[in-house]
């Protein structure tokens, strides 16, 4: 994992260049294409071209599908799943998902063929990997392994990092207590970057206030269970509100500020903080999503001086299975010279 620190600093700064100096700017638009480039090198290994420039194109059309209202209904209510043609809602989504798996098996194609085992890509480490009886992932195992890290780790993330940001300068002594945490460390030391206690308490606080994923995945009792008062009989479906469990007074006092320090004054146990689910079945790509966050907040805080366009409150909304902020936009300011770090006794 780390070593993709600097692929994700060098996208960073390309997509984050791009913007211009005293024009605003729509913030989860920037950090999509910085999530969607990292795990397009990252995940499959992608260099620029054709293939990339295409897989680009075709996964953010078939995202924004996705965030709708009407996806979720795919998922709840099969007889919305009616394929009557390209112009149809599921007609277009499938179509979508065909492209996508076409390039996804080209490059599944080419990859047997070359089988380069230098490379530290996500597929060629899944392509690598045998099960004790020394069988390998078929194609089909290896596209499902790739869409499901692309689905959990693109969209999850961006929209984190948004949050993350709009807080940053929504609070002016949060940015500028983390700028003074990022100035005593090397930029280019992604290991102690991660490890800023200040910076990982933003993190963590933005994953709090508004969770990416309000839910935990459905359980269903096999025996009757007493829960908060209640019996609950077999085959009964239970869910967890991680949104409600996170703002719970007497765990998280002044619910609705946002106050990275209470991370600093205790503890909290994997039943009171979820963002990434609980039990044994938290989510797979925990530690890569707080790994990338973090470095591409140190990142723009370093390289850019950015403010928000307006005063215009922003409010969590539903896209899709997950939650997300209303548009935030942002203004540059200033493209800031290099960090100057001092030093630090060890």
């Amino acid at each position: 994992m780390r070593s993709y620190g600097e692929l994700i600093g060098d996208i960073t700064d390309e997509v984050m260049r791009g913007c211009v100096i005293g024009k605003r700017f729509v913030l989860r638009k920037c950090m999509q294409t910085i999530t969607l480039r990292v795990i397009l090198r990252a995940v499959f290994g992608l260099e620029e071209g054709l293939r990339y420039q295409q897989m680009e194109r075709a996964l953010v059309s078939l995202l924004d599908a996705l965030s709708t209202r009407l996806s979720v209904g795919f998922l709840y209510f099969p007889i919305l799943r009616q394929n009557l043609g390209s112009l149809s809602p599921w007609g277009s989504f499938v179509r979508k998902r065909e492209w996508i798996d076409e390039l996804i098996y080209d490059e599944i194609a080419e990859r047997r063929m070359r089988q380069d085992t230098t490379r530290n890509d996500m597929l060629t480490l899944l392509m690598s990997a045998d099960d004790e009886a020394g069988e390998g992932l078929t194609n089909g195992e290896l596209r499902d392994e790739l869409m499901t890290l692309l689905a959990a780790g693109h969209e999850t993330t961006a929209t984190a990092l948004t949050w993350a940001l709009y807080w940053i300068h929504k609070v002016p002594e949060v940015r500028q207590r983390l700028l003074a945490e990022l100035q005593t460390v090397d930029p280019s030391d992604h290991d102690a970057l991660s490890r800023l206690p200040y910076l990982n308490a933003v993190c963590c606080e933005t994953l709090r206030i508004y969770p990416v994923g309000m839910l935990t995945f459905p359980r269903v009792t096999t025996s009757t269970v007493e829960l908060g008062g209640y019996s609950l009989e077999p085959g009964t479906i239970v869910v967890g509100s991680i949104y409600l469990t996170h703002r719970r007074k007497e765990i998280y006092p002044d619910p609705d500020r946002f106050k990275p320090e209470r991370f600093f004054e205790r503890r909290f146990s994997p039943y009171e903080y979820l963002p990434f689910g609980g039990g044994a079945r938290r989510c797979i790509g925990m530690a890569f999503a707080q790994f990338e966050m973090k470095l591409v907040i140190s990142r723009i805080l370093s390289s850019f001086e950015l403010a928000l366009a307006d005063k215009r409150s922003v409010r969590p909304m539903r896209r899709g299975l997950t939650a997300g902020p209303s548009p935030v936009r942002l203004v540059v300011r200033d493209n800031l010279p290099p960090v100057r770090t001092r030093a630090v006794n060890r």
